[in-house]
């Protein structure tokens, strides 16, 4: 699956399915919270991003806004994009909702329509990073955005779950096919053309990736499924997180 078809696909998948994500997550995520996963954890105690105030911040993969607009609130000048108009129309209606005001632009992440050198930090919680065939390709492009100095962290499945089904129950526990399968995930629709992909990395592809951009990987994040956090989100669950990470969250830098 090569970039144009991955992005067409994933372009229409999310277009189509942003009223039923925002409606069963929407409540989790908040309207104005920086989650980086399923498992829960919060920007507001993790800290991945050091100090937001009074620093310029890109937001990959924005969804509806709701990290970009608690970075808002944290005193942090952002700007977000996404690939999905529908998620951008979202973000929007929360934006009338609270009274607040996120800027938003529709773009595919492998071309960031931003001049070089423009933000202090970058994040994405799950956006763009695991629905794009070159990766690395998102990687240089956010390196060329950044600053000397500048911190990029970025949340996605944790590459072990690749070998496992995506079942929150006792069966998503054994595995069933390679971890070292590099075959994306594609979804078709009636007529045989991809509606859905999602690209795979093992841990070693990423720390290749992040190497390869030109960026340095300081920090690698597997939260713990926290105990009283009950509830599942698609494949992600409590029972799976007592014995498999669900996420990878990789902190790096570009070099002064």
């Amino acid at each position: 699956m090569a970039q144009a078809p991955t992005v067409r696909a994933n372009r229409g998948w999310w277009d189509a399915s942003a009223d039923d994500y925002q409606a069963e997550h929407g409540a989790f995520l908040g309207d104005a919270g920086f989650v980086w996963c399923p498992e829960g954890l919060e920007e507001a105690g993790a800290r991945l991003l050091g100090e937001v105030r009074g620093r310029r911040v890109l937001e990959i993969g924005c969804g509806a806004g709701q990290c970009g607009r608690w970075l808002t609130a944290q005193g942090a000048e952002v700007a977000a994009f996404d690939l999905s108009h529908r998620q951008l129309q979202h973000s929007r209606r929360i934006d009338e909702q609270v009274g607040a005001r996120l800027p938003v632009v529709q773009a595919d992440a492998a071309r960031v329509p931003f001049a070089a050198r423009s933000f202090d930090l970058a994040c994405s919680a799950y956006g763009a990073l695991p629905f794009v065939a070159d990766a690395g390709a998102v990687l240089a492009e956010t390196r060329r955005v950044l600053r000397p100095g500048g911190r990029f962290v970025f949340s996605v499945s944790h590459p072990v779950r690749w070998a496992f089904p995506d079942d929150p129950g006792p069966r998503g526990l054994t595995a069933d096919r390679s971890y070292f399968d590099r075959a994306p995930y594609v979804e078709q629709d009636e007529d045989g053309e991809p509606s859905y992909v999602e690209h795979h990395h093992t841990l070693g592809d990423w720390v290749g990736l992040i190497v390869a951009s030109g960026l340095t990987l300081v920090a690698l994040t597997e939260p713990e499924w926290p105990a009283g956090h009950d509830r599942a989100w698609g494949g992600w669950s409590p029972l799976r997180g007592r014995h498999i990470p669900g996420t990878a969250i990789f902190t790096c830098e570009r070099p002064a």
